[in-house]
């Protein structure tokens, strides 16, 4: 072992450590957690850590790493502020939409009682949590009747967020008008892409329009906000009350069997104990023959059943592609930690995104 190697081994050790240490600290602030909030006190005292920090510098003797310290000490700090405050106003969870959209309704499920943050697209959301500014990203991956949900495909691939839970809801779309408007007058309509093909079969028999919007709530938020007659959205029971609008047929998808899937994501990877869950990989390949093939070939050796497999551009040379698949079984078992090994020897980027089960959410 080279002297490189031997640092990196202390470094290791003192890093399992901290670790203990940080979990014990952060314990100790929940204790502090429940007698502010049983006296009425904020979660930020200036002063209190500014004493903190004078108090706790001078024990590092050389002065220059006495600064780092300092900004060590302001940083543990801010973490339990962080988780402070999550104990003190619950969990934040930013989605994509606004109110009634299908995101709301799953992370409303999925989370009751947490604070919900409405944001304009995916991209807004999945980066809230990246910042901190929520807890969870709640977005859909996939669609029975469409597939999968590209845009969030790229964040999981290219961001640094962990799907620790998936749940399928059964979506319901619906025509909607102002209170005014009868089906025959309906000459264009306005929702998502995806809903809108998820009707595409409605949306030609009846000769309709149509106009994309970035949810399907905003669409109905749109079509109550100009008034017009001759405009419907496409959206769930749950935005018509929401917006003062009616239900001018109900259940419209082309498939009866319409469901979604909706990831979880948060900035740490979980770890369950149990066998009975699903992880997803995201992984490239060298760019020449059976490189593919060689990847799920190792896959189908372990043992591993590979429930979906898709695949994505990538940014630069053209017909280069990601892939992710989902697997069933513990990533972190043994048999896991020989599969990632052995991936990471023909894979030129190997990624694990997340370890989780998947729940059912039942009906919109």
């Amino acid at each position: 072992m080279n002297e490189l190697e031997e640092a990196r081994e202390g470094i290791k050790e003192i890093d399992m450590e901290m670790s203990r240490l940080f979990e014990k600290r952060m314990r100790l602030a929940e204790i502090v957690y429940a007698y502010k909030s049983r006296n009425g006190l904020p979660v930020y005292d200036a002063e209190q850590e500014a004493k903190v920090i004078a108090s706790r510098t001078p024990l590092i003797e050389d002065p220059v790493i006495r600064e780092y310290y300092s900004l060590f000490l302001k940083e543990v700090m801010s973490c339990s502020r962080a988780y402070q405050t999550r104990l003190m106003e619950g969990m934040k969870i930013a989605y994509s939409g606004v109110k009634g959209a299908f995101a709301d309704i799953a992370a409303r499920k999925l989370f009751p009682g947490a604070s919900l943050i409405p944001c304009p697209d995916f991209d807004s959301a999945y980066a809230a949590c990246e910042r901190g500014d929520a807890d969870v990203a709640v977005l859909p991956i996939e669609n029975s009747n469409v597939g999968v949900v590209g845009r969030v495909m790229d964040l999981t691939f290219h961001g640094s967020l962990y799907i620790n839970m998936i749940s399928e809801l059964s979506v319901t779309q619906n025509l909607l008008g102002v209170p005014s408007a009868r089906i025959g007058d309906i000459r264009k309509v306005l929702s998502h892409p995806q809903a809108l093909s998820q009707c595409a079969t409605f949306i030609s028999e009846h000769g309709l329009e149509t106009e994309e919007c970035t949810n399907t709530a905003v669409a109905a938020q749109q079509v109550a906000a100009l008034g017009d007659r001759t405009l419907g959205a496409i959206a769930s029971l749950e935005t018509a009350s929401l917006y003062g609008l009616e239900v001018l047929e109900k259940d419209i998808c082309s498939s009866r069997a319409n469901v979604t899937r909706f990831a979880s994501f948060s900035r740490s990877m979980n770890r369950p104990d149990s066998r009975d869950e699903s992880f997803t990989l995201m992984f490239t390949v060298r760019h020449e023959a059976g490189a593919l093939a060689k990847a799920l070939n190792i896959i189908g050796s372990n043992g591993f059943n590979m429930n979906s497999l898709h695949s994505r551009p990538l940014e630069g040379p053209h017909w280069h592609h990601y892939f992710f698949a989902e697997l069933e079984g513990n990533a972190h078992s043994s048999e896991g930690e020989d599969l990632l090994r052995q991936l990471g020897t023909v894979c030129a980027k190997l990624k694990l995104v997340g370890t989780y089960k998947t729940i059912q959410l039942g009906e919109d």
